[in-house]
This record gives structure tokens, C-alpha cells and sequence, in this order.
């Protein structure tokens, strides 16, 4: 199973978040094989969203969630809140949070463990920039980020984890990374999270590829076993390009079905 995760980030309003749902569901109706789909739009169009996709293949993420779950917290969302909204799915760490909002490690650490606790299931974001990849230095950057970020996390045993390698340099640039180059930091990322978590067993983890995924490319990452799916960002917003990431994924899982056959 390949997990398409569509990051609407602040692009599009309630409206248009309501069209590219209904679309998104429509470029899903009648196929035999779906991926995995989860949608993140706004916090405000989190409800008119609900609404279209219940009872559908498609599960409801958020972009982001405090640590506490009430309180005097001026302008921030809660895991109650979201829970009330069927949210199954949090963006944790976005290199756009890390970078332009200041969230550090320590911030970080305490929101995977509001969302562990919520019963919701978070999909944490790491990547190196392009100064760290110049310096060689992306797998000690990515490996040093997972500690940090788990440090005092408790890990439900029950639970699935979603880790999103994001390169920053990737990020709305239009320039991926090579799918080897996933591929091999694909297998380290597991590696780590066994050893941070050694309870968490093999199909609890799962590791997509975020940065600059668009149509054009998204079958040459999902083709490839170690990668379970691709976390997409500005091309999410754009049907034709999402309903072109969705037919790669379907065309990757058939490939899958047929080779196991």
C-alpha cells in the first residue's frame, strides 16, 4: 500500500478546498487498487472537508497541533479540537514551521507526544538544507533531528508512525531528490527509529518522500519498495497534477500486485 498525503498548506480557501476534495474523490471513484490517501487542508476548511470525504477511502490530516490539549493558548489548535473533526493525522515539524516559525526540537518532541496520546497518528517532517547536503552532512543531520525530536517521546506500542524525509532545499524549488538518494535515506531513517523506539515493529513504519513531488515525477519514487509514499505540497492543490500523483501511485501498487503474483 502506497500513502499519498496531499500538504494544502495556506494555499486555498474553504471553497476551493471543497472542490479539490470532490475531485480527489471523483479521480478515485471506480478503481480497483487505491493508495492510501490523506488530505491536509486549512484548519477553517478542516469541517466542510469532513463533510465530503466521510464515508470515503480518504482519511483527514491536519497541517499542525499544539501540545496541550486545552488552555489559555492564544490562536492555537488543540488534539481535542481536532479529534472532534474525525482527524486521523498531524504535519508535525514542517521544515516551513522549523524555519519561518522558530519550532524547535524540544516543541516538536512535545507535539508527536500529544498526538500519540490523542490516538491520532503523526507524520513528522525531517530533511536537511542545502548547505548540509553541500557539507555531505545530510545523514548525521536527519539522524541527529530524529533523536532530538523523539527524545522523552513515550511510543504507544499499538501505533503507526509516519516519518516524511523533506529535503528543505527540495521544498517548492521544482529540484527533487534522485530516488536512489531517497531510497538510501529511506533505510537509514528506519534504522533510526528502531533504535529510538526498539518495540516498534517493521509495518508500523512507514517513511514517504516530500519535496517538489509533483506528476511528472512521483512514479519514479513510489515505484521504489522503500519508499511507501510521497507527502505532496504545492502540487496537492492543482487536481490535474494530484489526480497524476494518484494514478502514478495506483500504477505503482499494480506493478507491486503483479510481481507478488
Amino acid at each position: 500500500m502506497k500513502t499519498i498525503i496531499g500538504n494544502w498548506k495556506m494555499y486555498v480557501g474553504v471553497r476551493e478546498s471543497v472542490a479539490l476534495a470532490r475531485g480527489m474523490l471523483y479521480a478515485l471513484r471506480g478503481k480497483k487498487i487505491v493508495p492510501h490517501v490523506v488530505i491536509c487542508p486549512s484548519f477553517v476548511a478542516l469541517s466542510d472537508v469532513r463533510k465530503i470525504i466521510t464515508r470515503s477511502h480518504v482519511a483527514l490530516g491536519a497541517q499542525d497541533m499544539f501540545w496541550e490539549e486545552t488552555g489559555a493558548y492564544t490562536g492555537e489548535i488543540s488534539s481535542r479540537m481536532l479529534s472532534e473533526l474525525a482527524v486521523s493525522y498531524v504535519l508535525i515539524g514542517h521544515s516551513e514551521r522549523r524555519h519561518s516559525l522558530g519550532e524547535t526540537d524540544e516543541m516538536i518532541g512535545k507535539k508527536v507526544q500529544q498526538v500519540f496520546r490523542s490516538g491520532m497518528t503523526p507524520v513528522l517532517c525531517v530533511g536537511e538544507t542545502a548547505e548540509e547536503r553541500a557539507q555531505g552532512k545530510t545523514q548525521e543531520i536527519v539522524e541527529q533531528q530524529l533523536h532530538q525530536d523523539f527524545a522523552g517521546v513515550e511510543y504507544p506500542p499499538a501505533s503507526e508512525l509516519f516519518i516524511a524525509y523533506e529535503p528543505r532545499w527540495a521544498i517548492g524549488t521544482g529540484m527533487a531528490a534522485t530516488p536512489q538518494d531517497a531510497v538510501v535515506m529511506h533505510q537509514s531513517i528506519r534504522g533510526w527509529v528502531k533504535e529510538i523506539f526498539p518495540s516498534i515493529r517493521d509495518e508500523q513504519i512507514h517513511v514517504l518522500y516530500g519535496g517538489s513531488v509533483d506528476g511528472a515525477n512521483a512514479y519514479a519514487f513510489l515505484r521504489e519498495k522503500e519508499i511507501d509514499g510521497v507527502l505532496v505540497g504545492g502540487a496537492s492543490v492543482k487536481l490535474t497534477l494530484m489526480q497524476e500523483v494518484l494514478s502514478a501511485a495506483i500504477e505503482a501498487m499494480e506493478g507491486e500486485a503483479h510481481q507478488s503474483s
